[in-house]
């Protein structure tokens, strides 16, 4: 077995090649990693953001290390509140987002990262995050997709002076090719290899943080002292022989994506090796019905069930099983998703699936410590009962969805995807492209993409037209001209290959 490791940028991938070229396991790769990408991918992830980590061990069982951002407890005055929002234009839409202080939960992913490094990793933690503050201080050449996020969310990330200083200096925003470089962010990490989360959470970075939250925002020194990694057991999915280990409760994305499996399953068509575009629709469609009409609204208690084992669910099945006489469910929010994923499996079996996201940030850039915090309360996604209607100090419900799928001989495939509501529509597709199709990893990547949201059907130039034209008659079906980052950025590996979305200028390198 050989080293795999893909991301969503080729400097957060080679900092995980030369971790695991120094002895490093896949536990210390990924973390390293994911801490580069908040220099290399800075609009997608940060320490003010939140995530989650699905570890699968050589030699033990696997874990889901959960620190997802949680509710602040301070007090919501509406009037009081920097609340507002920003037009984003997508060129073909123009979307309306959520930030400011008010906008901002308490973040998780340094004491994640920091928790995963201590229980499993191998290295010096000061080695594992050489890469990182070699990047910060140095810089790193943007990449196209990076470039592009820069331009369409320069509404948020040139709200104030700070952050205008990063993303365009000398008044012009970064393009493709030139050079991000975030002295005061290497500075935190340095600091962070000798003091720990305790940096963040209890120390210094916390009183900038409390201090700063003190003019319109939410979060309390106290909060940040009582936040707590989670260490959940997988949700366990069986599929075509396999089983996939899925992100359990509060999270949304795994309870989502075992429905549709089930669902799939319980049509036979798994069994035919080809997953059909009308089979595969249609189990995205009764997901949707069910997330819509059958799960609570706000957070996801953590001892919910799965769908697949709710009363309700054997209706389901039949009402696919009876010709797909259905009214289209209704949409979910449609956003871009600014979140990234990191997969590795390392020689030995080690595998570690991790997705971390900052939202679209808050707008802010956190004084002395030059990162932004998350805008996950102003999320339309997270928080579908409205906006700051909130219990305190609860970990938010979250669609990431960092994925690994093992049969008897351990770990066959390790995938994860950005993309908001579309990531688990992408996931699904990597999986059934590999695992029922036969295409490599890399085929099974570029392969094209559909999602649903409603009754429009979106696709990419390359789904199947007598396929498309069959469900015309049901769906609106949007034909796009060419992939977009719209339809997600999974970042896989396999046994014996990797592959980064194109869509969002992914690498992977076999070692």
């Amino acid at each position: 077995m050989k080293n795999v490791i893909a991301g969503g940028d080729k400097t957060t991938v080679e900092a995980g090649r030369v971790i695991l070229e120094a002895g490093g396991n896949a536990f210390d790769a990924a973390v390293g990693a994911c801490f580069t990408a908040m220099i290399a991918e800075p609009t997608l992830t940060g320490p003010g953001g939140g995530g989650h980590f699905m570890a699968q061990p050589a030699d033990s069982e696997p874990i889901l290390f959960d620190f997802f951002v949680d509710t602040p407890s301070g007090e919501v005055q509406k009037s009081d509140l920097d609340f507002f929002s920003v037009p984003v234009d997508f060129g073909e839409a123009v979307q309306e987002f959520h930030i400011g202080k008010g906008s901002a939960a308490v973040p998780g992913n340094v004491a994640g990262l920091l928790h995963v490094h201590e229980r499993l990793g191998t290295m010096p933690l000061k080695t594992v995050m050489e890469s990182a503050i070699k990047a910060a201080k140095t810089g790193v050449a943007l990449s196209k997709t990076q470039a592009y996020l820069i331009k369409i969310l320069a509404p948020i990330i040139t709200h104030e002076e700070e952050i205008r200083h990063l993303f365009a200096p000398n008044g012009k925003l970064l393009q493709t090719g030139d050079t991000i470089v975030m002295p005061q962010f290497a500075d935190f990490l340095d600091v962070l290899t000798h003091e720990g989360a305790d940096l963040l959470y209890r120390g210094e970075i916390s009183r900038i943080i409390a201090d700063w939250a003190q003019d319109g925002g939410l979060i309390l020194r106290e909060d940040l002292e009582k936040y707590e990694v989670k260490e959940r057991k997988p949700l366990a999915t069986p599929f075509h022989d396999f089983t996939v280990l899925l992100n359990p409760p509060p999270a949304l994305s795994g309870v989502l994506i075992d429905c549709t499996f089930a669902l799939l399953s319980a049509m036979q068509c798994v069994k035919t090796q080809r997953v059909s575009l009308k089979n595969l629709v249609a189990a995205f469609e009764e997901t949707n019905r069910i997330r819509q009409e059958r799960m609570p609204v706000g957070t996801l208690d953590e001892d919910f069930m799965t769908l697949s084992k709710q009363p309700f669910f054997q209706t389901s099945v039949d009402r696919l099983n009876t010709g797909l006489g259905r009214s289209p469910s209704p949409s979910d929010a449609a956003v871009a998703g600014a979140t990234t994923q990191v997969s590795v499996l390392d020689k030995d079996g080690n595998a570690a699936s991790v997705t971390t996201t900052n939202g679209e940030g808050c707008g802010y850039m956190l004084p002395q410590a030059g990162f932004m915090l998350n805008n996950m309360l102003g999320e339309e996604d997270l928080n579908l009962g409205g906006f700051h209607k909130f219990l305190p100090r609860t970990r938010l419900s979250s669609m990431t969805a960092p994925t690994i799928v093992v049969d008897e001989s351990g770990p066959t495939l390790l995938t994860g995807s950005a993309g908001s509501n579309r990531i688990r529509s992408a996931i699904i597709q990597i999986v059934i492209n590999h695992l029922c199709h036969g295409l490599d990893i890399e085929a099974a990547t570029v392969a094209p993409r559909i999602h649903l949201e409603g009754n429009v059907l979106r696709a990419e130039p390359g789904v199947d037209e007598g396929e498309l034209e069959e469900l015309e008659g049901r769906y609106e079906v949007d034909r796009w001209q060419e992939q977009n980052l719209f339809f997600g950025g999974a970042n896989s590996v396999t046994p014996v290959g990797g592959a980064g979305d194109p869509r969002r200028s992914g690498a992977a390198i076999i070692i």
